[in-house]
């Protein structure tokens, strides 16, 4: 199992390091794990002066899965837009041809009183997002910066989906759907973009591949309400790329904090890029105050779709829930006047519970 590990930027390099250990723990157990490290975003730009640099590119072709911190920060945003952290990510996502995203949404019971909704509308929740990675206003092209006729500044980008790309995303998202609830709701908005009216019909064709799966359409402001007002009522919501990043980050808000959901970016073979879905935190980064919880998840995800191994992602999980069940809280999800631990003690108590199961 090579595995290239990505600290990245922020709280990056603290988070990753405690899934480090979860990775170590199991190599002493057995399990044949090979480790590389390597750098990308603001700290590759400072090393290298490129924020995904040719070292980087060559581990992460190499490797079988990545394990990603976070990038960005203040700091970097004064460099050309070429340079900047987030273009390291977009990168190694289109060079590897990560196209479809998950990011489940789990509400563990004890955190019903974290989320920022009422316990009986979250109690329950568990839902996946399957967002499109490689397409969309991210990538389209034209895009850029230019002065209209009238003397004007402008910005302009392009939304563009062809009808593989949007097969390709969909299939994954019902065949998700078929080993949970069987229901797909695919978010567009096709009541006013000509690439959401090829995105509702694309889907729709393909549904009959799925006889077994119920799909749904909704438009991704009704979505956006619907998952604070009504978010139960999903199974797996399948989406474009602008539209995901948005809905994916809403739902974590369900779940208690953003620092609780992990995300696999994979490619057609099960490749994959693993990574918590939050930012770099710059402004607690180096404070041992971050939550390790949402990076400990995705190297879950890594055993369950690259490695093939669910007893593995199980085990995992089941080491949270059980942190979780003894009381340890980081101060994201700790409740006003509850005590919270840091970065390294959450660490510590998911290895022991690991452990020990």
């Amino acid at each position: 199992m090579k595995i290239t590990v990505l600290p990245g930027d922020g709280i990056g390099p603290e988070i990753v390091s405690e899934a480090i250990r979860v990775l170590d723990a199991l190599r002493e157990e057995g399990e044949p794990i090979e480790i590389e490290r390597a750098a990308l975003g603001g700290a590759a730009y400072e090393a290298d002066g490129h924020p995904y640099p040719p070292a980087t590119q060559s581990l992460a072709r190499a490797a079988d899965a990545i394990l990603l911190g976070a990038v960005g920060g203040p700091q970097f945003d004064t460099l050309p837009r070429a340079m900047r952290p987030e273009q390291g990510l977009l990168a190694i996502r289109k060079a590897l041809r990560l196209f479809a995203n998950l990011r489940p949404a789990i509400l563990y019971p004890e955190l019903a009183e974290a989320s920022t909704l009422k316990p009986d509308v979250v109690a329950g929740l568990d839902l996946m997002i399957v967002r499109e990675l490689t397409g969309d206003i991210y990538f389209g092209q034209p895009r850029g910066r230019r002065t209209s006729a009238a003397g004007d500044s402008e910005g302009f980008d392009t939304m563009h989906y062809s009808v593989p790309e949007i097969e390709r995303i969909a299939r994954v998202g019902f065949e998700i759907a078929r080993k949970r609830g069987r229901r797909l709701c695919s978010v567009d908005k096709a009541n006013v973009l000509d690439t959401s009216i090829l995105w509702r019909e694309t889907v729709s064709a393909l549904a009959t591949q799925y006889p077994d799966v119920a799909l749904s359409h909704m438009y991704v402001d009704n979505a956006a309400m619907q998952l604070v007002r009504n978010p139960k009522q999903f199974d797996v919501i399948v989406t474009g790329n602008l539209f995901g990043d948005i809905l994916s980050d809403e739902a974590s808000m369900l779940a208690g904090s953003i620092g609780m959901l992990p995300s696999a970016s994979l490619d057609a073979n099960q490749k994959g890029l693993y990574e918590p879905i939050h930012g770099s935190a710059p402004d607690i980064a180096g404070q041992d105050k971050a939550n390790p919880l949402a990076t400990i998840l995705s190297v879950a995800m890594m055993f369950r779709y690259t490695f093939s191994d669910g007893g593995v992602a199980e085990r995992i999980e089941r080491a949270v829930r059980r942190v979780l069940q003894q009381g340890h809280r980081t101060g994201d999800i700790a409740l006003p006047g509850e005590k919270s631990i840091g970065t390294r003690a959450m660490g510590d108590a998911v290895i022991a519970a690991l452990r020990s199961a």
